[in-house]
């Protein structure tokens, strides 16, 4: 399980990105996180793996408190959390193979990272986590031969070579069309359903969460404005996230819900 108590990150500024945020994400639950940008999401995922470091409050993961953590012990404990970014941060000169295999440095020693010799078993790990994204035949080509769609699902593999329980998801769909948005998020999905995993997506798109995730957590000003299921994202609570405006067309219905699980 993963816990965010009482959890503020205060900038040099003086601007205060999130402020006192409480949330419990248990073992193998998808949560969509919305909200107008500013609102503190991206700040939100990268305090949980410290690549921000919070202010205040604590996080938990199972009954390891990660803010309390030395460097050393943090880089161990990092191994147990997938981070999938919206830009896929890929070596691009890297081929697929050896983006997919750079998800398990955590794991091998200094010199064996720095030649790139991996052991058999994560070899054959990233055959099969790429055969299970779809790019199997595309192995050996270069990362920056790739589409977007192709290039989210190497971060995807990469993530989930790391063997975690909890995946951080910053923005997987902002870059894609809307076809190749609706099968990243529902790779994403089946996978962590497989896999029993947590998982945090950081999504603008509200619809598309509502067609996926089993809970929606909204952020506004750095503060837990919604947390509830999809359905209960009524027009008041958007308005209560965003601002005023006419929401119906942005909430999913029985018909894109359909679509979604085709």
């Amino acid at each position: 399980m993963l816990r965010l108590d009482k959890l503020v990150k205060t900038y040099r500024t003086g601007d205060q990105a999130l402020k006192s945020v409480e949330i419990e994400v248990p073992i193998g639950q998808v949560v969509a996180l919305i909200g107008p940008s500013g609102a503190g999401k991206s700040t939100l995922i990268r305090c949980i793996n410290r690549l921000v470091e919070p202010s205040g409050g604590k996080v938990w993961l199972d009954d390891v408190e990660l803010t309390a953590l030395s460097s050393g012990a943090l880089r161990r404990a990092r191994r147990r959390m997938g981070m999938i970014f919206q830009e896929y941060a890929l070596v691009e000169r890297l081929t697929v193979m050896e983006n997919v295999l750079s998800g398990r440095l955590g794991y091998v020693g200094f010199w064996r990272s720095l030649l790139r010799r991996f052991p058999q078993k994560d070899v054959d790990e990233a055959f099969r986590l790429l055969d299970r994204v779809g790019l199997l035949a595309m192995a050996d080509k270069r990362a920056d031969e790739l589409s977007g769609g192709q290039r989210q699902r190497v971060g995807i593999a990469r993530a989930l070579i790391q063997n975690p329980a909890l995946l951080l998801v910053d923005e997987p769909t902002a870059s894609l069309d809307p076809k190749t948005s609706r099968q990243i998020m529902r790779l994403i999905c089946e996978l962590c359903a497989e896999r029993g995993l947590a998982a945090i997506i950081n999504i603008h798109d509200v619809a598309l969460a509502q067609m996926f995730v089993q809970r929606v957590i909204g952020l506004k000003a750095g503060e837990i404005a919604f947390d509830g299921p999809p359905d209960a994202l009524t027009p008041e609570v958007l308005t209560r996230i965003y601002g005023e405006e006419d929401w119906q067309a942005t909430i999913k219905t029985d018909e894109t819900a359909e679509e979604a699980v085709a």
